[in-house]
């Protein structure tokens, strides 16, 4: 006949499994500040010309950042699958552009994926249901290393003249709120029904690579 554990022994280990959860969580969580202070790559590109992209869609489709030249502002956001602070911050993108991108939009977002392939991206893309074009940069090899990007989330605002003016990485809760006051739209307002971040458990850092 088993025995059942004393009731202090149970205890005990019941509160180390909660220290542990507690431990690991605040170690990922400082690491996460760690990244978001010291990956600063974002501000060697503030008021320079953007770097240019050509990249593959999801959808099949080419698309270049000059496209946009001259007629939207365009919110460029490196992510990947793999990232948890990425998906902790796409609800937010996601909502943002369903409330603020009307007919005649003067902006787009772009969310250029760093996943390794494309069947990963795709996966997360349909399963978020994100409004927005997600584009394909395995590794980061091309627009990621033209941008210097060495943690994600990272993301930037280009002009409709191709300037960068706005960038920052890693998780940004209010990052809804961030593009709405640095794409000048005044009238908006943070939708309830909008999650602020996704249930993930405990949070990744912000991803390098």
């Amino acid at each position: 006949m088993s025995r059942r554990p004393a009731p202090g022994v149970a205890l005990a280990v019941a509160g180390l499994a909660v220290f542990t959860v507690w431990i690991t969580w605040r170690a990922k969580a400082l690491e996460l500040n760690f990244h978001v202070v010291e990956s600063q790559s974002h501000r060697k590109l503030l008021n320079k010309p953007a770097p240019a992209f050509t990249l593959k869609s999801l959808d099949g489709a080419t698309v270049s950042l000059a496209d946009y030249r001259g007629k939207q502002k365009v919110v460029v956001s490196f992510w990947a699958s793999w990232c948890g602070p990425c998906k902790a911050e796409m609800p937010s993108l996601r909502g943002f552009y369903r409330d603020a991108h009307k007919p005649g939009a003067e902006f787009e977002i772009v969310a250029i994926s760093i996943d390794a392939g494309r069947e990963e991206a795709a996966q997360y893309a349909a399963s978020a249901k994100l409004p927005f074009p997600v584009l394909l940069d395995p590794d980061g090899a091309a627009a990621g290393k033209a941008y210097g990007v060495d943690a994600i989330p990272q993301l930037f605002i280009v002009d409709k003249s191709g300037t960068v003016t706005y960038g920052h990485t890693g998780l940004d809760p209010m990052v809804d709120m961030s593009l709405a006051r640095e794409l000048g739209i005044k009238d908006y307002t943070r939708s309830l029904a909008v999650p602020q971040v996704e249930k993930q458990g405990a949070p990744n850092a912000g991803s390098s690579h």
